[in-house]
């Protein structure tokens, strides 16, 4: 095999049963240069990612390596031959040493004993390359999303990779991570790889990439060299449809009347007397660096977390013990952890919509015929595309997942919503679906509040923004001085210490 590899894919077509998903789909994979792949959930980018890893064989059309075809049996037959996927969601064993990752499967003897010595030098090599100081024997669990990333690529380099498929690399990751990913990626192609890169975060796909290619419905709308593309072509693109007013206009004034007020609220070990008030149809905006507390403020004013401190909620003091106790006051919280804590992934979307979120039937038994009549309202209100409505749910894309987890908390008819990282690892074109509910709520006279690492994404929402730096609010920003830079010096703590030497 070559040192170095380019993939292509020709007249590329995939169908399940009657469903045809890929379309004529053409991409050239060369040495050295970094291709994005981009569109919205369910244009085909995972299932193109597939088959040129070897999950998925085409329906029609052909693969080549150096311009021979080539046809792979499994992923590990495509391993064996240089082309390797990067999952999005880390591949990895948690109580494993990086060391037994990176070797799982794959583990170097002499004679009949594992060559623990061997493994540990190559490890320690591949981290280098990668400018990764993270020890060998650290367990997974306990290095960061950073760490981790660089892990999969130092277990994919493992295998020999000369074409490195990326699906959403930096979802998990906070810009300063994203940064050191992406220095790597430059050393990769200075090595020669070939790679794809598939992402939301379009300003990185602009930052990062040689070539674009971009598919809506299976089909390649648009490709060529990057520089041909801003921000808006490439979304526009990818929707079909104008999206460079990317966030709604906001409907009326905010009211003056309290819907919440948090006093001395403090979490133990992660948020320390945090106050802020709500105001009915406000949409609040909480931002602030990875580790800065805003998570487990929330999740200690809801009831998941230990707490203290006073709650009010529409004048009457409350203390919640659970998620569902808030629910049941007119308090819903939407995780972040949409897969792990928010949706049962391998049951249909009806069951997802329990009978905790329909006051109407509480105590009775299920009534599967008001089930039915809430899925449909569900998926007409918040258009969730599925090709059935009995698909399980862990096979619809991020972006109606997202949707059907709004659409649960909202049968509840809260007054309040908290919402966690919106629309982390959602294409552009849902994002701004979603940024319209969120207005629409509050148009109906609800409260918002809104958590997020994008910090256009609270800037854009946002009536207010608070700014959490190491468990507090460093500040807080409104009209003129919602700017980037602005909250980046308070989450830094930079205008704190500039007004300390004054």
């Amino acid at each position: 095999m070559s040192d170095q590899l380019t993939l292509s894919l020709n007249g590329i077509c995939r169908s399940f049963g009657p469903v045809q998903v890929l379309h004529d789909v053409d991409i050239a994979l060369h040495p050295g240069q970094v291709h994005a792949l981009i569109g919205e959930n369910g244009a085909g980018k995972s299932t193109t990612m597939k088959i040129m890893s070897g999950y998925l064989a085409p329906t029609t059309g052909e693969l080549t390596l150096n311009g021979v075809p080539v046809s792979f049996m499994n992923s590990q037959d495509a391993e064996a031959q240089g082309v390797v996927l990067i999952h999005q969601e880390f591949n990895l064993a948690d109580q494993l040493s990086v060391e037994q990752n990176i070797f799982l499967g794959h583990e170097k003897t002499r004679g009949l004993f594992l060559d623990k010595a061997a493994m540990q030098a190559e490890t320690r090599a591949l981290l280098k390359r990668l400018n990764c100081e993270v020890d060998p024997s650290a367990r997974v669990q306990d290095i960061a999303n950073a760490d981790k990333q660089m892990v999969e690529i130092a277990k994919a380099l493992s295998r020999n990779a000369k074409v490195l498929i990326m699906d959403e690399p930096t979802a998990v990751l906070t810009t300063r991570e994203a940064d050191v990913l992406f220095e790597q990626v430059e050393k990769l192609k200075a090595d020669g790889v070939a790679i794809l890169f598939t992402s939301h975060k379009l300003d990185e796909v602009k930052r990062i990439s040689d070539q674009i290619t971009i598919l809506r419905d299976g089909h390649v709308v648009s490709q060529g060299p990057a520089s041909d593309y801003d921000e808006d072509q490439m979304a526009t693109a990818m929707v079909g449809r104008d999206v460079s007013s990317l966030y709604p206009m906001r409907a009326g004034e905010v009211g003056t009347t309290a819907a919440l007020e948090v006093s001395g609220l403090t979490v133990p070990g992660f948020a320390e007397d945090v106050s802020f008030t709500l105001h009915k149809g406000e949409i609040l905006g909480i931002s602030g660096l990875i580790g800065s507390g805003r998570t487990e403020m929330i999740e200690g004013l809801v009831g998941l977390r230990s707490a203290t401190g006073q709650v009010r909620l529409n004048g009457d003091d409350v203390r919640f013990k659970s998620p569902s106790q808030a629910q049941a006051a007119g308090l819903c919280y939407l995780t972040e952890d949409r897969k792990g804590r928010g949706l049962l992934l391998n049951k249909g979307m009806r069951e997802n919509l329990t009978l905790q979120s329909l006051p109407d039937f509480t105590n009775w038994l299920i009534d599967h015929a008001a089930e039915e009549v809430a899925l449909t309202k569900a998926i007409e209100e918040f258009d969730i595309r599925a090709p059935t409505r009995h698909v399980a749910v862990g096979n619809l894309s991020g972006g109606n997942q997202q949707k059907l987890l709004i659409a649960k908390i909202m049968l509840a008819d809260p007054s309040i919503v908290v919402i966690d990282e919106p629309t982390r690892g959602i294409d552009i074109g849902t994002k701004q679906q979603i940024y319209e509910f969120i207005h629409a709520l509050s148009a109906q006279g609800k409260s918002i509040i809104v958590i997020s690492s994008e910090m256009q994404e609270v800037i854009g929402l946002a009536d207010r923004v608070l700014v959490m730096r190491t468990g507090r609010i460093a500040g807080e920003v409104s009209g003129a001085d919602m700017t980037e830079d602005k909250i980046v010096r308070l989450a830094m703590g930079l205008d704190a210490q500039k007004e300390e030497t004054v």
